[in-house]
């Protein structure tokens, strides 16, 4: 039985633009500089927003408001099984600083499909495409 490891991710939009972050060179190859979306593990005693704050903070240096939960995927990976909440939230600037990651885009969600996506982060990036063609946006996922 494959570990399962919980996470909580940011779908972080600042104005029609959305972020998404890659990876370096890590542990799975699987994973290794793929872009995702920022976010990670909760820990004791935290709640999933607080968990957001605290991990956004850390690895980009930037304060995120948290507007609404969007969904969850469950994904096996070869070596663990991610179960990410993912939330949408929003920042009132574009600026932050990289730790962990090697990159940082903010893109039109059109062009979300043209980077090459962890495995988790796939179901993310439909569930935006398609609620763009459905003006899902206008209740305001991009604010």
């Amino acid at each position: 039985m494959l570990k399962i490891i919980k996470v909580v991710a940011a779908v972080i939009a600042c104005g029609d633009r959305i972020l998404a972050v890659q990876r370096g060179p890590g542990k799975y190859p699987y994973i290794s500089h793929k872009f995702e979306f920022p976010g990670g593990k909760v820990e004791t005693g935290e709640g999933p927003e607080e968990a957001l704050c605290r991990e956004i903070q850390e690895e980009l240096g930037m304060t995120i408001t948290v507007n609404r939960f969007l969904m969850t995927v469950e994904h096996p990976y070869p070596d663990f099984e991610l179960q990410m909440h993912c939330y949408h939230c929003t920042v009132p600037d574009t600026d932050l600083q990289l730790t962990e990651h090697v990159q940082a885009l903010w893109c039109l969600p059109s062009e979300l499909r043209d980077l090459d996506w962890a495995a988790a982060d796939i179901p993310v990036v439909e569930r935006l495409l398609s609620d763009v063609a459905s003006n899902f946006y206008s209740s305001p996922i991009i604010a």
